[in-house]
């Protein structure tokens, strides 16, 4: 839990009260391996931040090697299906267990709670909210602007840990292409 403050805290010191508020709502949430966090049709109730383990994004489709995957989460990153979250409405995608997981969590009315009787609980929402839309925003324009092989070679410099630990066949669904012309990119750029 002391990673959580520390991340906060590398933008804006919270006080002794303030994180004694805070931390007393967050609640231990573990996954084993390749469970779902939260699925389509259910309402996001937790902001959470990863405390070891890889969390993926995915729109799953009746043939599962057609899922599509937009987005992973690692250890001392917030994680949460943040549309539905603020909506209060069912999400449209799935959050799954890429490893297994462990995540301090705080639900949407403890959240509240905390908005309204501290400094830190603003700022803690303020920071996970810009952290979630710019990791989108960046994804987006990138599907826009750059090739397969160019967004390939980024997630090299940017998100190295990725290219590390997440299978490829998800790496391939994450930038757009099939497996095989993930594979053929690969051979191109060796």
């Amino acid at each position: 839990m002391i990673n959580i403050r520390e991340y906060i805290e590398k933008t804006v010191a919270i006080s002794d009260e303030d994180w004694q508020l805070f931390s007393s709502k967050l609640k231990n949430r573990v996954f084993k391996k390749k469970s779902t966090i939260l699925d389509v049709g259910e309402t996001e109730n937790y902001i959470s931040f990863i405390e070891s383990g890889i969390a993926r994004f995915l729109i799953p489709k009746e043939d599962k090697d057609k899922d599509i995957t937009f987005g992973f989460c690692f250890k001392n990153e917030f994680v949460s299906a943040y549309d539905s979250f603020l909506t209060r409405k069912p999400s449209l995608y799935k959050l799954q267990a890429l490893s297994d997981i462990s995540m301090w969590s705080i639900s949407y009315n403890d959240l509240q709670e905390v908005y309204t009787k501290s400094f830190a609980g603003n700022v803690i929402g303020r920071l996970s909210s810009e952290r979630l839309f710019l990791i989108k925003s960046k994804r987006e324009q990138s599907l826009l602007n750059e090739t397969a092989e160019e967004r390939y070679l980024n997630l090299f410099t940017e998100r190295p840990n990725l290219i590390k630990e997440v299978p490829l066949k998800y790496i391939a669904s994450y930038i757009g292409v099939t497996a095989q012309a993930l594979s053929r990119i690969r051979k191109r750029i060796s």
